[in-house]
């Protein structure tokens, strides 16, 4: 039976906490959402919550175990699927049994669907309501599907005392093992770009390959920021005879956490080329992965898989949901972001999310505090930067580093060191001081900031739900790091997931400020601040090399301009606000304009 998604959104992994259990708290409304499985310590701890709150025997797995990392993750998807499954039956008891219930769930669907409808129609007609209903829910209706979130460059190698151990004991590979080995029928997105050896690792897994039906037991989504990283990333897995079921296309700067800035496209072009070449996308990866799968001497696909495309990254209005849906045909939309204000939805200690509320559009920030060194949306005022701020004024500068997940700078120490750890740190500032007779009081300042503005997100992100749930904290104290997307800025209530779902679908707005850029304008603000401060803070001599990727930057900002110059006069979507966002692209066009290159001083 094929399924027919519910809903027309999807959550996207937020953090190592704010998703955890996102599943269980809304897959029986078939909500779709992703649970980063990077951090198995706090993966462990809400196994054992969960187990506890649910009435299910629960038996810890230390790191003693072999493989405890992988076990521990299977265990807890495990667990979330056998939860979400019990729940979705109970809640399609509820639906069949009371005609409230129904016209509740009924609210909280997009006008468009056809499901919807078919409710309508079985509680106009009334006789024999109960037995149709409870076949119509059967053949309907399923839970949303439990993903799971890798980011494929924390992939740290392990040891257990000097000796390396193997590389499918890395962080990503067991990772991946662990979802691999788990009862899920649903998808693992890679996110992060590429990592050639955990690509090369799934071919381990006979569920990533398809059966005699065709079918994906589990399959692979990839988050990308554009059409080129998507087919060079389907083609290399291709070419094993995996296929991706999903391109998740994420703005550059416009989104929570990590961003990964693209070359100056925006959203809007991004999409337009994915919608233009999808045909060529499926058709080369279609041919690649049947040649493959021919020498694997295993069944192949005589026609193309399904092949979604997929958007997110700012989206806060339902016109802006609807405009996405309808005029680059994606199949679903990702809404992160607003729902940290949804206490149904997502896992968030309450002192952090009255931050939230509170957030303007000053308070999120593109800052430099993640150790990965990719600039990391976040907010001010966390408990986690005032803790951050009190180590430095003592001179205890730095985490003691409990995880070690993001331990990944071979500078010092061949096992691997994080950019945010005290031993870290330390070094560097002893460096720094005693070079300090060379740099002007400015220099050595700043210096001194780029060391220790690195926060322990290992610990910071996973924090608010050992906070919410009242689990006990070991350990320094490092308090909660958040990384809202700068659409944060625009809501500021909590509200309830049938508010949030109104809003998203039936335009029934939750939104009290009238000063919300829209979604475009918004992200090419972003880029020219960008770009300009790409340019006013560099150092030393300019490369050729460099110039090139400005100026072509540059003129992939203007390229975007005038496409969306193009599309916003041809469109009958956002007519209400069209001279207005007129008005912001030819500002942000004589901005971008005003930004003078450097060019190359000839000796």
């Amino acid at each position: 039976m094929t399924k027919t998604p519910l809903h027309t959104f999807h959550i996207p992994v937020m953090g190592l906490a704010y998703t955890i259990d996102s599943p269980i708290r809304v897959a029986q409304y078939g909500i779709s959402s992703v649970v980063s499985i990077a951090d198995d310590d706090l993966i462990e701890k809400m196994r054992n919550f969960y187990s506890t709150k649910f009435n299910i025997p629960y038996e810890e797995i230390s790191q003693k175990f072999h493989d405890y990392r992988a076990e521990r993750i299977t265990s807890y998807l495990n667990l979330v699927d056998k939860i979400v499954k019990e729940k979705f039956e109970t809640f399609k008891t509820e639906l069949a049994e009371s005609k409230t219930a129904l016209e509740n769930f009924m609210s909280m669907l997009p006008n468009t669907s056809d499901i919807k409808k078919g409710f309508q129609n079985l509680l106009d007609d009334g006789i024999s309501f109960k037995e149709n209903i409870q076949s119509y829910i059967e053949s309907h209706l399923f839970p949303g599907e439990i993903d799971v979130n890798i980011m494929t460059k924390l992939d740290k190698d392990n040891f257990i005392k000097n000796e390396q151990l193997p590389i499918e004991f890395n962080d990503a590979h067991a990772a991946l093992r662990g979802f691999a080995n788990s009862n899920l029928e649903s998808s693992v997105v890679l996110s992060a770009g590429m990592n050639p050896r955990l690509y090369s690792y799934f071919e381990n897994f006979k569920d990533f390959f398809p059966n005699e039906k065709n079918e994906l037991k589990k399959k692979i989504i990839l988050k990308v920021s554009d059409f080129r990283s998507a087919m060079i990333q389907g083609n290399f897995l291709a070419k094993k005879g995996l296929w991706v079921s999903e391109y998740r296309i994420e703005s550059g700067l416009n989104c929570g956490g990590h961003a990964f800035a693209t070359d100056g496209l925006l959203l809007g072009t991004i999409l337009e080329e994915f919608k233009q070449k999808k045909e060529q996308l499926v058709q080369s990866a279609h041919d690649l992965m049947i040649k493959a799968l021919q020498l694997k001497n295993q069944v192949f696909p005589e026609n193309p898989l399904e092949l979604k495309i997929t958007v997110q990254g700012g989206v806060g209005t339902a016109e802006e949901h609807e405009f996405l849906l309808d005029q680059y045909k994606v199949d679903s939309v990702g809404w992160g972001t607003p729902f940290l204000l949804v206490p149904e939805a997502t896992s968030v200690d309450q002192e952090t999310r009255n931050l939230l509320m509170k957030a303007k559009e000053d308070d999120l920030y593109l800052s430099h505090i993640s150790p990965l060194g990719v600039p990391f949306n976040t907010l001010r005022g966390t408990s986690n930067e005032i803790l951050k701020q009190k180590r430095i004024h003592e001179n205890k500068a730095g985490s003691s580093c409990p995880k070690k997940f993001l331990a990944l700078s071979k500078e010092y120490d061949p096992h691997g060191i994080c950019t945010a750890s005290k031993k870290y740190q330390d070094i560097k500032l002893a460096e720094l001081e005693s070079a300090k007779d060379t740099l002007s009081a400015d220099a050595f300042e700043k210096s001194k900031i780029k060391i220790t503005e690195k926060s322990c997100l290992c610990v910071g992100l996973a924090n608010a739900s050992y906070l919410e749930n009242d689990i006990k904290i070991k350990g320094q104290a490092q308090g909660v790091v958040i990384c809202p997307g700068p659409n944060m800025a625009y809501f500021d209530h909590e509200v309830s997931l049938k508010e949030m779902l109104q809003h998203i679908y039936q335009g029934k707005t939750i939104l009290r400020t009238n000063d919300r850029p829209n979604l475009f304008v918004k992200e090419l603000k972003m880029y020219v601040d960008y770009f300009r401060n790409e340019i006013e803070t560099i150092s030393g001599e300019v490369s050729t090399n460099q110039l090139k990727k400005w100026n072509s930057f540059k003129t992939n900002i203007l390229d975007g301009i005038e496409y969306y110059q193009n599309l916003f006069s041809s469109t009958f979507y956002f007519k209400a606000e069209e001279e207005e966002i007129k008005k912001q692209f030819d500002f942000y066009k004589s901005e971008l304009n005003a930004i003078s290159i450097p060019t190359l001083q000839l000796a």
